[in-house]
């Protein structure tokens, strides 16, 4: 291609998720053409609103972390600050040993600080257990380990069974005693390393946090939905010059000499840069000949997949139902919902705007245990009625219903993820204009995609000269 000072670089973004929008979004601040390509007729991915008996609902993600600024800053910068809103009920419980619990306080993902707040959820066997952990010798961690294999050796396999497995399986759906500790709650990992008692790693992460944050809520949604912000973000991306494209599978990427060739099912696109902004699968395949390292390991990432079930009942049936945000289910517990949602409790918006409505949700499927993801929708309905029946007594019929199916929704975290994610990012890094970002990598929450986003593009656009006014140089 030519590099005439006069041309601006084109960036090929493949993936129309809210890491890929992202990513177009600051490329697009720092002057170069954007086109994203997403394979499917709809943008967002996970992030989905739609509507139930008219009533607006998200029908994939809900929420995002309020305690890290880059999903917040996104959703500014492209005009939703005033639709921030916190939830309207976050007194979640935990159904286990067959009743509602009040969620203990005083924990890190489950993991507590003190044993005498754990009285409703553990037994009390698994009390004592805790109890013991100042006695213990230090346990070591080395470069990783399983999150539910050093708490079950600090307290006992009780708190993993009836409060980390819920609170993990609510972020990745996955197997506490297989997931990360060091990827997936790091601070936690750092104070296993400094700490010989895990109780008082727990108090000092929590003091920290308090110290640092001084109040405010864990999590933020948006009023009108989480599915409004990647619709927002690409009217931002256009607004700004950005093209998107909607079902355009990337079917080939081939490196020319002097930047990327994308080979979609109607076009041969040419690029100075690319960002793969897409799952591990699909960029494997993409990668399988410019990068034979990087696509091996990335064919080696598991997923987890799930379906939501959404309801909506006259609010009028569902009037005794306890003002809460919803409630977590151990899988030790043997339920087939693994959390349900109160959203007219939880959302003020989705209360306002359903009228005589109640919306609730379920979820259902965890890694390794995905059998039920083939029923059809009415049987994954009626299951769920039934775990609520037992849960809070709910009779009541729906007026509507509907179930969305995420297959592979969610990149597991096992143990060594972040090793393997480093090594896929130096193989990539030797292919100039290459970057890649999304769950896969630094988190599979909103700011966390976001965040990785933001440093795919952020590494391309420091492979431009300044000298040269930014213009891109794909030899260099």
């Amino acid at each position: 291609m030519d590099n005439a000072p006069d041309r601006t670089p084109h960036i090929v973004v493949v993936g129309g998720g809210i890491s890929g929008l992202a990513a177009a979004h600051r490329l697009l601040a720092a002057g170069v053409r954007v086109t994203v390509l997403e394979g499917s007729a709809v943008l967002g991915g996970k992030l989905l609103s739609g509507e139930i008996e008219g009533a607006p609902v998200d029908l994939g993600a809900e929420s995002m972390l309020a305690r890290r600024p880059e999903g917040l800053e996104l959703a500014r910068a492209v005009g939703l600050g005033d639709r921030i809103q916190a939830p309207a009920a976050a007194n979640a419980a935990l159904w286990t040993r067959g009743a509602l619990r009040p969620m203990p306080t005083g924990h890190v993902m489950g993991v507590p600080a003190r044993p005498d707040t754990l009285h409703d959820v553990l037994s009390a066997e698994g009390l004592a257990r805790v109890a013991r952990d100042r006695d213990l010798a230090p346990t070591e961690v080395g470069e990783d380990i399983g999150v539910g294999e050093f708490v079950a050796r600090r307290v006992g396999r009780e708190v993993v069974d009836r409060l980390v497995e819920p609170l993990l399986g609510g972020v990745y759906a996955g197997d506490a005693y297989r997931i990360s500790m060091r990827a997936a709650v790091p601070q936690l990992f750092e104070a296993a390393r400094t700490h010989g008692s895990l109780l008082d790693g727990v108090r000092d992460i929590r003091a920290k946090a308090a110290a640092r944050q001084r109040g405010g809520p864990v999590f933020a949604g948006l009023d009108g939905g989480m599915g409004t912000l990647p619709l927002a973000v690409a009217d931002a991306v256009r607004a700004q010059g950005g093209e998107i494209r909607t079902e355009t599978p990337v079917l080939g990427l081939t490196r020319t000499a002097d930047g990327w060739r994308i080979r979609t099912d109607s076009a041969l696109i040419d690029a100075d840069g690319v960002i793969l902004s897409i799952p591990a699968w699909s960029a494997a395949t993409l990668l399988a000949d410019a990068s034979p390292a990087a696509a091996a390991e990335l064919a080696e990432v598991e997923y987890a997949s799930m379906a939501l079930v959404t309801l909506a009942f006259r609010r009028a049936d569902l009037a005794g139902l306890e003002e809460r945000s919803g409630f977590l289910v151990p899988p030790v517990d043997g339920r087939t919902i693994k959390a349900s949602t109160f959203s007219t409790h939880k959302w003020s918006w989705v209360k306002e705007r359903g009228q005589d409505l109640f919306v609730l949700r379920t979820s259902i499927g965890r890694y390794g245990d995905e059998r039920h993801l083939d029923w059809d929708d009415a049987d994954l309905v009626d299951v769920s009625l039934g775990d609520l029946g037992d849960a809070v007594g709910l009779a009541a019929k729906p007026v509507a219903t509907t179930v969305n199916r995420w297959i592979g929704g969610l990149p597991q975290y096992p143990v060594g993820h972040l090793a393997k994610v480093a090594r896929i990012r130096a193989a990539v890094a030797e292919l100039p204009g290459l970057r890649v970002c999304g769950a896969v990598y630094d988190g599979v929450g909103i700011p966390a995609c976001v965040a990785s986003a933001w440093r795919a593009a952020n590494e391309i656009i420091a492979t431009s000269t300044p000298a040269r006014n930014t213009q891109w140089d794909a030899g260099q």
